[in-house]
């Protein structure tokens, strides 16, 4: 299918989504001066054209849990078939191919460290043509995660009076760790399908009452460890090329930088991450000629910037959820 180019009302949209992921359609309609059934028939719209999903996600640093990216060098034969098996793995949140289909990009979030290490030192290890292992973890994000921020602000499709109108109440600015019981676990099992889901199938899919229902999402999003994030197709927005940038950074100048990169319009995500690189950033531009530019006048220009590796994502095979392409 044809990449769909979005128009005023659909980025509007998309940018109202991700600043409240279930705000009712009626209240979007009415900020953005339009009716409901525009928003819902412009919504339904998106979801065919342009992939859009609003889900439900944790954040693991809340949870005592680790982020992962690990790079896997394998033969051109095998880099599709390890995608998408990778890709049915719950704790696998992301996969790309890149570097001329030789490379498999993975953001994992295991739940312990065992999960973790049977991944890492077993199963990745054992397959076969996988050439090289590479994990990096995450230890500091400084765009893009958890919370409202996302890169659709960057548009700035919303003026500042309809953004402001749709901001949800601000979680508390040092929070702490959270524990997950079994009715939370089943809670946010069917968010992270989908972050609209009505309270009627939320309660008929958890077995709770709809106002436990009610009760248990206000207190799991007033807390952090739950945000939605709207999940898109960049190329509707007319970004048809996207990047992943390996950084190698002094360590004085890692906020400086870091920094620098979440200002960038074409920064989607930047963290600071172990490794020789120890800066990861995901990019977007509507060329490779856009992307030589913003290489060489921003990120060739900031103190501290060592190096740089980049590489092409040729094709994501899961972005949050995973529905195999027929």
């Amino acid at each position: 299918m044809e990449p769909h180019t979005l128009d005023i009302l659909d980025r509007k949209l998309l940018h109202a989504l991700q600043l409240d992921g279930r705000a009712p359609f009626s209240r979007i309609a009415e900020i953005l001066g339009v009716s409901d059934q525009t928003i819902a028939r412009r919504f339904r719209k998106l979801r065919t054209t342009a992939g859009l999903r609003v889900l439900g996600v944790t954040d693991e640093r809340l949870l005592g849990r680790q982020t992962w990216i690990a790079r896997l060098c394998c033969t051109p034969d095998v880099a599709e078939q390890l995608a998408k098996a990778l890709a049915r793995r719950s704790d696998i949140s992301y996969i790309d191919l890149i570097s001329g289909g030789t490379e498999v990009l993975c953001a994992m979030k295991p739940r312990s460290l065992r999960e973790r290490d049977e991944l890492l030192f077993d199963r990745l290890q054992r397959t076969p043509r996988v050439i090289s292992v590479s994990a990096h973890c995450l230890l500091h994000s400084f765009y893009g995660g958890p919370g409202p921020r996302g890169w659709l602000e960057k548009t700035q499709a919303l003026d500042p009076d309809q953004e402001a109108a749709l901001c949800p109440a601000r979680v508390d600015s040092t929070p702490t760790a959270v524990s997950l019981d079994e009715a939370d676990e089943a809670l946010i099992a069917v968010l992270r399908r989908d972050g609209r889901a009505t309270f009627s199938e939320l309660q008929s899919s958890t077995g709770q009452s709809e106002s436990a229902v009610k009760r248990r999402l206000e207190h799991l999003l007033a807390t952090g460890v739950l945000y939605f994030h709207v999940q898109h197709d960049s190329e509707s927005l007319g970004h048809g090329v996207r990047a992943m940038l390996w950084l190698t950074v002094t360590p004085s100048a890692f906020d400086t930088v870091g920094q620098a990169l979440a200002e960038h319009p074409e920064v989607r995500f930047a963290a600071a991450t172990t490794g020789q690189a120890n800066l990861v950033a995901s990019v977007v531009n509507s060329s490779t000629g856009e992307l030589y530019t913003y290489l060489s006048e921003k990120i060739g220009v900031l103190d501290g910037v060592q190096t740089v590796e980049t590489a092409l994502t040729l094709r994501r095979v899961k972005q949050l959820t995973y529905e195999p392409r027929r």
